[in-house]
């Protein structure tokens, strides 16, 4: 029954959320609710695990653990210069500093002076080469954090350096040929790997592009900082609480510092206030100065970062510069391509090798392209290391692309949604990727159908226009961008997981994965595959701290495979102690096991119905087995990293966005009005995390290319933009008013766990549709042919230059 009046006072209570789609979310819950009373503990909106702690303020985070007597705190001393070398530290100023139990040096580190992710180029400390402005040269140890800040705040004036001229943009690099790892490059021609058929290609064609496109970083800002404990135990082991994505490689990193053996290092995160890829690899520099500290001394000590120095000293999303000549017909269809991506890089190589091979791989987004070379370089400048960011390259891929074709259907006058669709992939034919993998699972022509039809999307765009005839300066603009992204590791090992399920003989559970949680709900939804698989309520689950000495040699929390691969591994420890129940009810009750059903805290076994609780007893008396490890490893991936061909990806995600701007052609300002989104979560294992994902992924996205500038000194190198002051992320007030968010309906093709597909990363793609609609409100000012120059972010500034650009 509808309440007019309970409903108006909803939706004034939600400002930034449609009012048809809380009714929408509202009709989804009843059909849970009856899902959920036939035992479906999966494809249902449970709520966060955390969401209590959360909102309460007792979710514990490691700024939050009690310290242990002794404990010692940690500060940098940062390089006031970009480039150089390191002449002379004349530390003794420093350690006569109030509180200051040690100052130290990359001499002082045990082992490898190195925290190199996927190349050893690193260092710790600095090694005598100066690499950036903000890079740790030594560290302080005091009695508490504020004499440990003040003592590093000496190094501008203890440290002789021999400075030099900085390389700070990946334009500079290269055109130096500086590179942090070797150029990529992958070809598809019918002609062979010759770039003469496509160079023929785009010769022949009815029509040419050639041009260039600038796409800036992003901050992960991510609300905890970084941010180590470390406290050494007996036997020279060392217990690391570490906000981290990645336990094993921060165990493996501070084994090395400290020149012992991973067993001797245990890794521990609960849950992180927020990682985005930034606490992947770059965790590790901060784990390794605690542990050299706390090993040295023998004393906990914690190193935890000011937002300042955390801008300072850590990289970011990979920021690049492209140019492109591209072929196409009067359809817009591209014909032929050749394209070359320069990212930033940073000092290091980090994971920028991976990044460009993602960007590469997602060049193609949704489309087919005949004919295409590709080449990419990783820029290498004297600045933070840049790293992995939600997405991991795929968005600086996929942004190139979308950039091109909507200058093709600016070009031709045609609607830029319908050249999109000429070149879809197609079904059948037009379907391999450049990289030689087959996209079987299609489903994006259904999907933009359906956003089309909801949206109203050719409604709006006559109404648009009708307006932007009769305002002149006020103009509006409206996209519909899709997306195609690949879910899994480009690296095949790393895709595998562990899995921990304990049953204690009170009936309750306690589940211990690879997995790390930030937030995204990763622990939720393993609790709930693992109520799911033993039939029982969600309360009964309980998830534990990621910990390197329970599940060993865990991947990363990245390449949205965290519930996919740490779900299937719970529920292979789940099953396997189901079947030894079912075994044990069968024994006791008759019947076979294999029709023994669990659902509901209940078991059917012989034609009766016992508590769960009660055969657990049973099975303890038994002597049955109540605990399992579980394990997966996503089958059917290859991937050549020479020849850059393969099958990366186990499946793909797709989706796609329409957003309806409004910019004021005098000053630049622009607001977002509506956004509506259809997003591919497969057959969803948790509907409301899954939204709330993509709610997110599009806010953030949108920051990234519309308001998110990083800007470094041109002459010194110092980041200029290091604080909330100088760096604006979006906010509440950025939210449009009008926010629709759906899930497609649908099963992934691929055996996921439970048929859902990933959502941390795809959904930054969403926003692209934000981009491209202030592009189009920019040509309604100048004319619908006039093909902008906008670059990203698209500030109020960069809006202005392509506005008045020739």
């Amino acid at each position: 029954m509808n309440h007019p009046v309970a409903d108006s006072l909803l939706h004034a209570a939600l400002p930034f959320a449609d009012y048809r789609h809380h009714q929408q979310t509202r009709l989804d819950s009843a059909a849970e609710a009856r899902a959920q009373q036939a035992g479906a503990r999966v494809g249902i909106s449970q709520a966060h695990e955390s969401a209590a702690l959360h909102v309460t303020g007792s979710a514990a985070y490691i700024d939050d653990l009690p310290e242990l007597a002794g404990t010692l705190h940690c500060a940098l001393g940062l390089s006031p210069v970009a480039a150089g070398r390191l002449l002379e530290m004349a530390l003794d100023a420093v350690q006569a500093m109030p509180g200051v139990v040690r100052v130290l040096t990359a001499a002082d580190i045990p082992g490898v002076n190195d925290c190199g992710s996927a190349v050893k180029d690193e260092p710790i400390l600095c090694d005598g080469e100066i690499r950036f402005l903000g890079q740790p040269v030594f560290a302080v140890v005091a009695e508490t954090r504020e004499q440990a800040r003040r003592a590093a705040a000496l190094a501008g004036k203890v440290l002789r350096i021999d400075a030099a001229e900085p390389v700070l943009t990946p334009r500079q690099a290269h055109a130096q040929g500086r590179y942090v790892v070797p150029p990529m490059h992958l070809v598809r021609s019918a002609s062979g790997l010759d770039e003469a058929g496509i160079q023929a290609a785009i010769g022949a064609a009815p029509h040419r592009l050639s041009g260039s496109l600038d796409v800036g970083g992003q901050e992960q800002f991510y609300l905890e900082g970084q941010i180590s404990y470390a406290i050494p135990k007996e036997g020279h082991g060392m217990h690391l609480h570490c906000s981290t994505q990645h336990p094993s490689e921060m165990q493996h990193l501070v084994a090395h510092a400290l020149g012992v053996h991973a067993h001797a290092v245990l890794v521990e995160c609960r849950r992180m206030g927020g990682g985005f890829g930034g606490k992947e690899s770059q965790s590790a520099q901060f784990a390794c100065i605690a542990a050299v500290a706390a090993r040295l001394l023998q004393r906990p000590v914690k190193l935890r970062l000011d937002r300042d120095d955390d801008f300072m000293v850590t990289g970011r999303r990979h920021g690049f510069w492209y140019e492109y000549d591209i072929g196409y017909d009067d359809e817009g269809r591209i014909l032929g391509a050749t394209l070359q991506m320069v990212s930033h890089a940073g000092h290091s190589a980090d994971l920028s090798a991976p990044v460009m091979t993602r960007a590469i791989c997602h060049f193609d987004n949704a489309y087919w392209l005949p004919e295409v070379a590709m080449h990419g370089y990783c820029g290498k400048t004297h600045t933070q290391s840049n790293t992995a960011f939600r997405g991991f390259g795929g968005p600086q891929g996929a942004i190139a692309v979308e950039y091109i074709l909507d200058s093709i259907a600016r070009r031709l006058g045609r609607d830029p949604l319908a050249v999109r669709r000429a070149n879809f992939y197609g079904r059948g034919e037009r379907n391999v990727t450049p990289y030689g993998q087959t996209v079987r699972d299609n489903i994006i022509h259904e999907l933009v159908d359906q956003l089309e039809a909801s949206s109203d999307y050719g409604g709006r765009r006559a109404a648009i226009a009708a307006f932007n005839a009769d305002s002149p300066v006020l103009k509006r603009g409206i996209a519909l961008t899709p997306l195609k992204f690949g879910i899994s590791f480009n690296v095949k090992h790393f895709n595998q997981a562990g899995a921990l399920v304990h049953i204690y003989t009170d009936g309750s559970i306690l589940v211990n994965h690879g997995g790390t949680e930030m937030g995204q709900g990763l622990n939720t939804k393993v609790a709930q595959v693992v109520a799911h698989e033993l039939g029982v309520g969600f309360a009964r689950v309980r998830g534990t701290a990621t910990d390197t000495s329970k599940v060993a040699n865990t991947s990363a929390t990245a390449a949205s495979t965290g519930s996919d691969l740490n779900g299937k591994a719970a529920q292979d420890a789940a099953r396997q102690i189901r079947e030894r129940l079912a075994a044990c009810a069968a024994a006791h009750h008759g019947g076979g096991a294999a029709d023994v059903r669990f659902a509901n805290d209940r078991v059917d076994v012989g034609g009766k119905t016992i508590d769960f609780d009660a055969l657990i007893q049973q099975a303890y008396l038994d002597r049955v087995q109540l605990w399992s490890d579980g394990f997966y490893a996503t089958p059917g991936l290859s991937w050549d990293r020479e020849k850059m061909q393969g099958h990366p990806f186990y499946c793909f995600a797709y989706g796609a966005a329409v957003s309806e701007v409004l910019v004021d052609t005098l000053t630049g300002e622009w607001k977002l009005l509506r956004a509506d989104v259809l997003h591919d979560a497969g057959q969803s294992l948790n509907p409301a995390v899954d939204i709330g994902q993509v709610e997110g992924a599009f806010i953030q996205g949108m920051g990234w290319l519309t308001m998110e500038e990083l800007v470094w000194h041109p002459k010194t190198g110092q980041l200029m933009t290091h604080a909330p002051s100088t760096y604006k992320i979006p906010t509440a007030n950025d939210c449009p008013p009008v926010f629709n968010v759906r899930l497609f309906e649908g099963r992934n093709a691929e055996d996921a766990i439970h048929r859902s597909k990933a959502v941390g990363e795809p959904p930054l793609l969403l926003p692209f549709s934000v981009f491209f609609a202030i592009r189009d409100a920019i040509s309604a000012a100048r004319g619908s042919r006039f093909d902008p120059p906008l670059s990203a972010p698209a500030t109020s500034e960069a809006i202005l230059r392509a506005l008045h650009a020739d």
